[in-house]
């Protein structure tokens, strides 16, 4: 006769989105700029080069990734995009999900606004230029090193559901 085993129950992995809302208050600044700045300056050399944000000299704006608790604040200095403490005189709010339908341009970037999926707050022309300039790349961000980061997320976003 053999008695049952005890049934084991292993911890689930955190979901991915509760992880980067817990771990992100904790990683300073100049950590961020480290990881994020070079990635967005190689995605945009050629935008940068030709000058196409130049209106975002001397100005800020937030991205607010909502269910993430993640704000990040950019501004171009010396013609390099750069992340700030200061919070951005406009803010484009959403999801997510809705920031990666707009990189990989899965989904229209109009119908994503139009449908309330991500807002423009504050400043809606210096809001608007920025949604212009990523809706203006014909082949979305999903390119290159960048491209292979926002696929992992999009298997995450199917796991995190």
């Amino acid at each position: 006769m053999s008695l049952p085993l005890p049934s084991l129950s292993l911890p689930r992995p955190p979901v991915p989105s509760r992880l980067i809302r817990t771990l992100d208050p904790c990683v300073p600044l100049a950590v961020k700029r480290r990881l994020v700045e070079p990635v967005l300056n190689r995605t945009f050399a050629e935008p940068l080069e030709e000058g196409e944000f130049d209106a975002l000299e001397g100005r800020r704006i937030s991205l607010a990734i909502e269910d993430l608790g993640v704000t990040l604040t950019l501004s171009l200095e010396a013609q390099r995009l750069v992340l700030c403490h200061a919070p951005g005189e406009a803010t484009i709010r959403g999801g997510w999900r809705e920031f990666l339908c707009l990189a990989t341009r899965r989904e229209d970037p109009d119908s994503l606004f139009f449908q309330r999926r991500l807002l423009i707050e504050g400043d809606t022309e210096l809001g608007l230029m920025v949604k212009n300039l990523l809706d203006g790349r014909e082949e979305g961000l999903a390119q290159g090193r960048l491209g292979d980061w926002l696929h992992r997320l999009e298997r995450l976003a199917a796991r995190d559901h």
